[in-house]
């Protein structure tokens, strides 16, 4: 009995590698791409203030977060970066593709979250950052692309990503 059980926590080992190897490969792969000057690029919220990534970047990591109304697993994790905004984080979306600002907001209050949203509603935004997946999170210090990752994520991920980044 002890030998199976060795052999399945070697085999359980072996493939929890392979997994983390592949979701780390994905992420390479899929990794979005700064524009020049992106950073100091001046945006407008869906509330109306004018914001850069430069400056919120400055003093501690920005979470970005690009995603779409129209994507279901977006559905799952913006309620997490909803509770980092709630919780104090530095947190900045991007709506991809998803209306003009009245559908975005209403979209969000049928949603019941309260997010800082940059729209993106013809995608420019998101073709200049080379987003080729939604949910993307891009995680900036003082300006430059410290991580990033596509697909779901949990709230301790995004937590994790954001304490990696400050160290």
């Amino acid at each position: 009995m002890k030998g199976k059980l060795k052999r399945w926590g070697r085999e359980a080992l072996v493939m929890a590698v392979i997994f983390i190897t592949i979701v780390v490969l994905m992420d390479l792969w899929r990794a979005p791409k700064m524009p020049t000057s992106f950073d100091s690029t001046p945006f407008h919220t869906l509330d109306g203030q004018q914001v850069t990534l430069q400056a919120l970047s400055e003093e501690r990591p920005l979470l970005l977060y690009f995603w779409a109304s129209w994507c279901g697993v977006c559905r799952y994790t913006t309620p997490s970066v909803a509770q980092l905004v709630a919780e104090g984080e530095n947190v900045m979306t991007i709506a991809l593709r998803s209306g003009a600002p009245p559908e975005v907001n209403r979209w969000l209050e049928q949603k019941k979250v309260q997010l800082p949203v940059i729209n993106d509603a013809s995608g420019e935004l998101s073709r200049n950052w080379q987003i080729g997946v939604t949910p993307t999170i891009v995680v900036l210090y003082k300006g430059e692309v410290v991580s990033s990752t596509t697909g779901w994520t949990t709230l301790w991920g995004m937590k994790l990503r954001l304490w990696w980044a400050s160290l």
